[in-house]
């Protein structure tokens, strides 16, 4: 959250640099295990100059291996997809089997064809095991850009499920990433025009002075 707000401030104040960055966690939606991976789960969002960079983190320990990544909008992003990953024993393609979340149904997630991937064969150790990431690249959508896709992912109007294997009881679980709550939004958006202007006072009383 501290990385949010800082984010936000900067982007406010026009103090960041030209590439921006925010980090989303993930909620579990199934209930097959009574283990939840959820905090050591989480995806950074990159402007990169071709378009956004999605990088899939597993911070472990929990024995776990991020194995189907799904995005539930495609409309605000463009192939092709573009995937790098943490260099051996990871290793993931385009295109996710099964092609829907496991478990998303009931929750309403639906994934967009063409926007999933998964991890080869044989799958759990070539996912995203403890201490590895994958990222993948998208172009934006027509019309579309940075900010558009952090507010879309604030508010769940994309969505993005993780598939889990390889728990050390042997189950699999569903994550999906967690909009921001509203009020956080609004107070996030209170502070940073409160810090703007405070910064505009200083800048008229430099300038009296």
């Amino acid at each position: 959250m501290l990385k949010k707000i800082s984010f936000i401030f900067a982007l406010l104040l026009g103090l960041v640099s030209p590439t921006y960055a925010a980090t989303y966690s993930f909620q579990e939606i199934t209930n097959n295990s009574p283990i939840d991976l959820a905090s050591q789960l989480s995806v950074d969002v990159t402007s990169v100059s071709e378009g956004v960079l999605f990088t899939f983190n597993n911070a472990g320990p929990l024995d776990s291996s991020i194995a189907d990544i799904y995005f539930s909008s495609g409309s605000f992003l463009s192939l092709p997809m573009i995937i790098t990953d943490s260099g051996a024993g990871v290793a993931f393609s385009a295109g996710a089997t099964p092609g829907d979340l496991p478990g998303g149904n009931p929750v309403g997630f639906a994934a967009t064809a063409g926007f999933t991937a998964d991890s080869d064969s044989p799958v759990a150790p070539n996912g995203v095991n403890p201490g590895e990431w994958v990222a993948i690249q998208f172009g934006l959508g027509a019309g579309q850009s940075f900010a558009s896709i952090t507010q879309a992912l604030d508010t769940g109007t994309i969505r993005i499920g993780l598939h889990l294997q390889a728990l050390s009881d042997g189950q699999s679980e569903s994550y999906i990433s967690t909009p921001i709550p509203e009020p956080e939004i609004y107070a996030m958006m209170g502070l940073g025009l409160g810090l703007m202007g405070f910064v505009a006072r200083r800048r008229k009383q430099q300038g009296a002075a």
